[in-house]
């Protein structure tokens, strides 16, 4: 006997609690006919089948549905969207990995997240059937389609951020769409993109390798400016403390002038014979000149913080 093929596959992810399931084919209630035993072989894109795999997945498992298929029956489409709608699990992925047409789009809508593959596409359009019959039976079966088509949008319309009248145009158009315009509608949630390969160990050395010398010629040109911050600043206060020596060497010229010739007649009247304390002077003026010593040195220290500081305020501000 031929070995048939197989459209439909069920299987669990190893080590994990995810579920695949596989519609690769036109959703059929029958099979192909063996003509060996002159009957259908069990469709694997059935509701039925589709019912019994589903009774094997446990609640807290998650399925992941994978749909490339032209579509097929619209009664065993629907009967496969109310059973994943029904079905107890953690959550409901569908891919789409080449065609959700017809009724595949429908079930596509029964999944909690609809990702679409690059490259694939969706098509909507009326249902139709295959009549025989007189001219009654043939426009009775008009307004069937009809009623059908009216209960088949409510599932659309659950979905999709467009207007029923928009759908209704939709699907009198036979509408395809891309990836893109299927999430725009509401159609699907998000595009699958390639997941890009892990780096090697010896990339990700030399991308580190990278960043740190850039962050290294950050700091050393850090301390360049900070240093002709520093310099420039130091050359500005020497500027202005040689214009404040000069204004003060002239007054004291001044002073001096006066003083020289107002204290002559008093020199002359001193007595000759009055001494002064002149190794005390010395020795006050030797403290005095240490303690200036000391608060030029703790001047000076102060004013360089206070330069790094504002180099560095600086340098902050420009980047």
């Amino acid at each position: 006997m031929r070995q048939q093929k197989a459209h439909y596959c069920f299987r669990q992810e190893a080590g994990t609690d995810v579920h695949k399931l596989y519609i690769y084919d036109d959703v059929s209630e029958y099979g192909t006919f063996d003509w060996w035993t002159w009957e259908y072989t069990e469709s694997e894109t059935s509701a039925e089948f589709f019912r019994k795999a589903l009774a094997e997945i446990p609640d807290n498992a998650t399925i992941e549905l994978h749909i490339n298929s032209y579509g097929g029956s619209v009664k065993e489409g629907i009967a496969i969207y109310n059973q994943l709608k029904q079905k107890k699990c953690k959550e409901i992925v569908a891919y789409v990995d080449g065609f959700a047409y017809s009724i595949a789009s429908i079930i596509l809508q029964a999944a909690d997240r609809r990702i679409m593959g690059l490259g694939t596409s969706l098509l909507i359009h009326n249902m139709w059937m295959q009549v025989a019959g007189n001219a009654n039976e043939l426009r009775k079966a008009a307004d069937d389609l009809d009623v059908l088509m009216e209960s088949n949008r409510q599932i659309y319309m659950e979905r999709v951020n467009i207007t029923e009248d928009e759908l209704i145009e939709m699907l009198d158009s036979e509408t395809y769409l891309t990836p893109e315009q299927a999430i725009e509608k509401g159609f699907a949630d998000e595009v699958a993109k390639a997941e890009k390969p892990p780096q090697d160990m010896t990339q990700q050395l030399q991308e580190q390798l990278v960043q740190m010398r850039r962050e290294m010629m950050a700091q050393k040109a850090f301390r360049e400016e900070m240093k002709e911050f520093c310099r420039a600043r130091q050359k500005k206060k020497n500027a202005d403390d040689e214009d404040d020596v000069d204004d003060e060497d002239t007054d004291s010229e001044d002073d001096t002038d006066t003083d020289t010739d107002t204290d002559t007649d008093t020199d002359d009247d001193a007595d000759d014979g009055e001494d002064t304390d002149d190794s005390d002077d010395n020795e006050d003026t030797d403290d005095n000149d240490d303690e200036d010593d000391e608060k030029k040195k703790s001047t000076k220290q102060h004013k360089l913080a206070a330069l790094i500081g504002q180099a560095a305020a600086q340098y902050l501000k420009e980047r």
